[in-house]
């Protein structure tokens, strides 16, 4: 069928107007930083964040936008500025902290048509400063000492099933090591084929939050690098399963793990956790091909407090890669500031924290582990991170005792 050429002329039209209309639209975009590039400032000193609105590429020199400085804890609100800034007046606001910590800049611009666009940023004051927010327990030590020796019991035995890789110059292996407990040590192990004897480093990739498969890909980046590279799962469960596998254990028996057992350190899932990351070790450390001298652990978020774990656990690590570590500073809220993912103590109906939950926590705390870590280290960390807030980040890097960079 022909199509009459009015019809075309007015389809051509409506389109016409419409990018016409799209390209008149308003395309407003809110920042707000802080005026010194590190955002790190000292304790009595003033952080003035900057704020700038454009529409397109034209500043907006006038209008109201809201903005709010908080501590992550909504409870502290009325210590810090909050308020509307017209544009026109300035364009900056001004906070002061007498103690050590961070706060977020939030800001908020109605656009004409009703839309709410936001930016944030943060300030850190005096943030190597940060410190324990209660001590480590006396017998943290002694604790740990004995869950090791029962670990050491169980026959690290392994069963390898090989993997297959495009690079034929890697192999990789399924590795399921026997571990205390009912989980095994579960992940994909590569390593370059023609690796001589006491030839390679060795680097453990520890996950973050959630239920899921060990990485291939992880272990194989790392036997590319000519490392002996191991990727496990946080867990102890198979790899390689179908999506609805790891539903299914998400929603089942591995629903809220990280709460399980949190009333007494014995049963806490993340003993279990914790173990698991040395008999990974134990397995690297067996291998021939290790060189006998470096162990890297690596990890993001729930990882990263994994790798800050193994470093204080197990002396055989040499370099700690940490990036917003969770699992850090349980116990915050006693120092009146936000603790770290997951939140595992939780507030009675006092506002105080849970007395049993609280004690427990210390010993799976990874500040903890962090001051026990000899290991070198470098740690990221984000200072408008909600999940894995930068206090409880900093309160696990300045406890770790050997070189180290954030």
């Amino acid at each position: 069928m022909q199509i009459p050429q009015s019809f075309k002329f007015l389809a051509a039209s409506v389109f016409v107007l419409q990018s016409a209309l799209l390209l008149a639209e308003d395309k407003f975009a809110l920042k707000v930083v802080a005026e010194r590039e590190s955002a790190i400032y000292e304790v009595g000193e003033t952080a003035r964040f900057q704020i700038t609105l454009t529409n397109g590429d034209s500043a907006v020199e006038s209008g109201t936008v809201s903005y709010l400085v908080d501590d992550f804890l909504p409870e502290h609100n009325d210590r810090y500025p909050s308020g509307t800034l017209n544009l026109a007046e300035g364009n900056s606001v001004e906070v002061s902290l007498k103690s050590h910590g961070v706060v977020r800049c939030q800001v908020k611009f109605q656009t004409p048509d009703n839309k709410s666009i936001t930016a944030m940023a943060g300030a850190a004051f005096s943030p190597t400063k940060i410190e324990l927010s209660l001590p480590v327990p006396d017998d943290f030590d002694e604790f740990w000492a004995g869950q090791k020796k029962l670990l050491a019991e169980v026959p690290a035995t392994s069963e390898l099933t090989p993997v297959d890789n495009s690079d034929a110059s890697i192999l990789c292996f399924d590795a399921q090591v026997a571990c205390l407990g009912d989980a095994p040590f579960s992940g994909y192990f590569a390593k370059p084929r023609e690796a001589a004897p006491k030839s390679l480093p060795a680097i453990l990739w520890v996950h973050g939050a959630g239920v899921r498969s060990s990485s291939l890909g992880n272990a194989v980046k790392g036997a590319k690098a000519n490392m002996l590279s191991m990727d496990m799962n946080a867990h102890g469960i198979p790899n390689g399963k179908p999506n609805e596998f790891y539903e299914e254990q998400t929603n089942g028996p591995l629903k809220d793990y990280r709460y399980a057992g949190r009333e007494d350190r014995d049963a806490s899932y993340f003993r279990g956790m914790f173990l698991r990351l040395v008999r990974g070790i134990d397995f690297l450390t067996a291998q021939p091909e290790w060189d006998g001298k470096t162990v890297i652990v690596i990890g993001h978020s729930q990882g990263g407090g994994q790798a800050l774990v193994a470093g204080g656990l197990d002396e055989r690590v040499t370099f700690v890669a940490t990036g917003v570590p969770a699992i850090c500073d349980h116990s915050g809220r006693v120092a009146d500031r936000i603790n770290g993912w997951p939140k595992l103590v939780p507030q009675g109906s006092d506002g105080k924290p849970d007395p049993q939950i609280l004690e427990a926590s210390r010993y799976v705390d990874a500040v903890s582990f962090a001051s026990r870590c000899k290991a070198d280290a470098i740690m990221s960390v984000g200072f408008i991170d909600s999940v894995c807030p930068p206090t409880s980040c900093y309160a696990a890097y300045n406890q770790l005792q050997g070189k180290k960079q954030i």
